[in-house]
């Protein structure tokens, strides 16, 4: 029987002039290199430009972006991935 990723969480909403968009998914095998069973992929775009994004591709583990500078991201839980989206999104549009 084949695995398959739940959706936890998908909000798309109109911010500060540009586009959020937020999913989560539970899934059956973490994506290597991060070690949780969480795929994400959370984003804040103005003027066409992404201005805060968070996402765990494939290879490249957990990571932010914000600006034009990339991270890493210390990944704790659901509920503390979407507080520091929000939190960077909040700074980016001061």
């Amino acid at each position: 029987m084949k695995k398959h990723a739940d959706l936890l969480y998908r909000e798309k909403r109109i911010y500060a002039g540009g586009i959020i968009e937020m999913v989560v998914w539970r899934v059956p095998d973490p994506v290597p290199p991060s070690e949780h069973p969480f795929k994400y992929r959370l984003v804040f775009v103005q003027d066409r430009k992404r201005v805060v994004g968070y996402d765990n591709e494939r290879g490249k583990g957990d990571h932010r972006h914000v600006g034009k500078t990339e991270m890493p991201y210390a990944f704790v839980d659901e509920n503390q991935l979407l507080e520091d989206f929000w939190q960077d999104v909040m700074e980016a549009t001061k």
